[in-house]
């Protein structure tokens, strides 16, 4: 006999010693005459409140010390196959209850890599150890089906000092009956600095909000929580609204008694617009002449003016083309530039954005003359296609269920495939490939045609069965024979579709406000909720009755008063990070600072591939013949300063977070010092131009900060010039030191 077929007998022959058998051996405790414990509603639940099911214990896709069961329970069956009959993972011993290896390992008495997880006077113990007692069975065929949970409350203000609440939880069964699982639930908060306790009270020692997540088998429910400061002395800093986005800010923020920061000054404001709408600071010109603009709507003529420059198109351009993966490596150079014009040509014509959404998910043909369908040759596989379109337009992260049930959303891998199946029927005509690495399947030059077929669907990887192609959360269950990209582009922006006009307002207003009212932006579930949702839905229900345009839903959130606060916090508002209470302060992308640098030095920058004077934002791809040709100081500038790679469909590739690679690239960096140095440029010209030394930092300042300078930086300044025997090189220290300060790095 082979040693499997041993190992096989061996373990059918030890889990018949651990059953009790009828008359014989009967348990050393007599059954319990009280209800019965259910497996799969109790004892599964105190799994998971032990943490033996999660992703770090016992949960691991190879489980630990040989025990495996599924992650969170999703498969409760297959956990009781393991706990009572399994060779290495049976966990009971129904003839000798307290030598279960579930009960020693949980109460340490045992050593257990997990620690200790409760202690035998506990509840959890109780269950376990009557369940055992009692025969350890499985009640799945009888046990009542649970089919929703419910909690109170799902929001709270709690104001100082009763700053402790006390969660409920309710299990609703498919029977009609109904059940008090609080002492069953697992509580999970978002913020670190509260803890839930087991009973489901939270409580918190200084002013903060979270999400609790209310956990019990399947069900999940989120609790959100603000701890509000008692500040006695605390009065309203009444700002009228300027609309409806206003009216929901200003709402939240006097529940949690912060007042907002004040509006903030025309000069701040210019340059913020500037950079927020077309991706560089304005001229020293066009600032003072909004400044000059006596005009009480400027601000708002400003928005319109700026929307139909082709710098707007090209910056939202830039945004869209990091998420839609646009790169020389998958789609050759020309595939690039198709596919950037086609994005420059979207925003500059306003096309609608489920126009836009449209054109993309069902797009095919050459990508040469169907510039949409780069999409796909970018995206080569359906698992690959279905999670990024579930990130774009749905704002859903659907990985987790591609190898079990989403631990924190509803999705199942049932839905996972569903839903890749309306992508396994993409296929390509690879008409040429003059790729330069033989060994890289991932670069492609030359044309292709994206195609849709007739066959191709998905396996459920863990029963091999064919899922039917379903569009995501669709619980019509009615069958269409349409093609499934035209049905997939029809439902995604269908007004029905609860996700895709909400998922791209929060992406817009994320854009504006450094932060999404769901952020991360493209995680939209029960449990990650919306900072203000009757705001996101206002948003959303503008959106649509706007036929889907961008520049409404821009011209809207800019207008308000929230969008033009200030950064500077006052005594209210300094540790808020999530209300919109003030401006938040962000270093500016990585195009954005150079394109800034070169507009303040007036010297051109070269990137590989693209004819010098490009401007950094009009950069279509991010590895132009990187590895054939020379980076530019242009190219190693960008990528330093975090630019995505474009691997993934996420906006958590882009970094504006500081080095020091960053700080040394503008203290003493070639591309800085070439710029200042260069022979032809503005300095050159400033001191051509017969201006006075004042004159002169006047302009600088202006170009530079889009302000003035103060009283100090104006006489110290000019004074350094006077006196200056290179007054040329006095002037590039000048700039330099500006170039540098956090003013310049900075969005305020």
């Amino acid at each position: 006999m082979v040693l499997a077929q041993k190992a096989i007998l061996l373990s059918a022959v030890l889990s018949l010693a651990f059953l009790p058998w009828p008359g014989v051996g009967a348990p050393v405790e007599a059954a319990s005459t009280d209800k019965p414990v259910s497996f799969r509603n109790d004892v599964m639940a105190v799994i998971s409140r032990a943490g033996c099911n999660a992703g770090a214990c016992h949960g691991n896709a190879t489980g630990k010390g040989g025990f495996k069961v599924s992650l969170r329970g999703e498969d409760p069956a297959g956990d009781y196959l393991v706990m009572t009959r399994e060779l290495f993972g049976r966990r009971v011993n129904p003839q000798i209850p307290d030598d279960s290896l579930l009960l020693l390992k949980a109460t340490a008495k045992l050593a257990h890599e997990g620690g200790k997880r409760f202690g035998p006077d506990t509840e959890e113990f109780r269950i376990l150890h009557r369940w055992i007692v009692d025969g350890a069975t499985d009640d799945g065929e009888t046990a009542p089906k649970l089919v929703s949970l419910e909690v109170t409350p799902r929001e709270e203000f709690l104001g100082e000092p009763r700053w402790r609440t006390q969660i409920q939880a309710t299990a609703r069964y498919g029977d009609g009956t109904s059940r008090d699982v609080t002492r069953l639930a697992v509580y999970e908060s978002a913020n670190p600095l509260v803890t839930p306790a087991l009973d489901g009270s939270v409580s918190a020692d200084k002013p903060t909000e979270t999400t609790v997540l209310v956990r019990y088998l399947d069900q999940q429910q989120p609790v959100r929580l603000a701890f509000v400061a008692e500040r006695p002395d605390y009065k309203w800093n009444a700002t009228k609204p300027a609309n409806f986005v206003d009216e929901q800010i200003f709402a939240k923020l006097r529940r949690l008694k912060l007042n907002p920061s004040p509006p903030v000054a025309d000069e701040t404001f210019v340059r913020r617009l500037y950079l927020d709408l077309t991706g560089a600071p304005p001229t020293s010109e066009e600032a003072k002449a909004f400044l000059a603009d006596k005009r009480r709507d400027k601000r708002t003529r400003l928005v319109d003016e700026l929307m139909e420059r082709p710098e707007f198109a090209t910056f939202w351009a830039l945004k869209w083309a990091d998420l839609l993966r646009i790169d020389e490596r998958p789609l050759d150079k020309k595939g690039v530039q198709a596919f950037h014009h086609w994005l420059q040509r979207a925003f500059s014509d306003n096309m609608p954005m489920d126009r836009f959404a449209r054109e993309i998910v069902a797009g095919r043909g050459s990508t040469y003359d169907s510039p949409a369908a780069n999409f796909y040759r970018a995206n080569r596989d359906p698992t690959m296609r279905s999670e990024a379109i579930a990130q774009l337009f749905l704002g859903t992260r659907l990985q987790c269920a591609q190898c079990h049930n989403h631990p924190f959303d509803r999705w199942t891998q049932n839905d996972y495939y569903g839903w890749a199946g309306v992508f396994s029927q993409i296929d390509y005509k690879v008409i040429e490939n003059k790729r330069r690495d033989d060994n890289d399947s991932h670069e492609f030059v030359g044309k292709q045609v994206v195609v849709s077929g007739r066959s191709g669907d998905m396996k459920h990887p863990k029963t091999g069965k064919v899922v039917p192609a379903k569009m995501l959360g669709d619980t019509s269950g009615g069958s269409d024979d349409r093609d499934r990209l035209d049905r997939l582009a029809e439902w995604i922006t269908s007004p029905k579709n609860p996700f895709f006009a909400q998922s791209q307002v929060n992406r817009i207003w994320f854009h504006l406000m450094g932060r999404g009212i769901v952020d991360p932006i493209d995680d939209f579930r029960a449990t990650n909720p919306p900072s203000h949702p009757e705001l996101l839905d206002q948003l959303t229900t503008e959106f649509v009755k706007s036929g889907y345009s961008l520049r409404h839903i821009v011209r809207l959130i800019v207008a308000s008063k929230a969008y033009q606060l200030s950064s500077e916090p006052n005594d209210t508002n300094a540790d808020d990070e999530t209300n919109f209470s003030r401006n938040l302060i962000r270093r500016l992308s990585a195009e954005q600072i150079l394109d800034a640098q070169t507009q303040v030095t007036g010297t051109p920058v070269e990137f590989t591939g693209y004819p010098i004077g490009t401007r950094a934002a009009e950069v279509g791809g991010v590895q132009a013949m990187r590895a054939r040709r020379r980076m530019t100081e242009g190219d190693r500038y960008l990528d330093l300063f975090g630019r995505p790679p474009r691997l993934l469909t996420c906006e958590c590739e882009r970094s504006n977070e500081t080095s020091m690679g960053q700080a040394f690239q503008l203290i003493s960096g070639p591309l800085i010092n070439g710029q200042l140095s260069a022979k032809e440029n503005r300095l050159t010209a400033l001191l051509k131009s017969g201006r006075t030394d004042e004159q002169i930092v006047e302009e600088l300042y202006w170009t530079t900060l889009t302000r003035p300078p103060n009283d100090k930086e104006r006489a110290t300044t000019s004074s350094l010039l006077a006196k200056a025997p290179d007054k040329r090189a006095a002037l590039e220290d000048v700039t330099w030191a500006l170039l540098n300060s956090k003013e310049f790095i900075l969005r305020h």
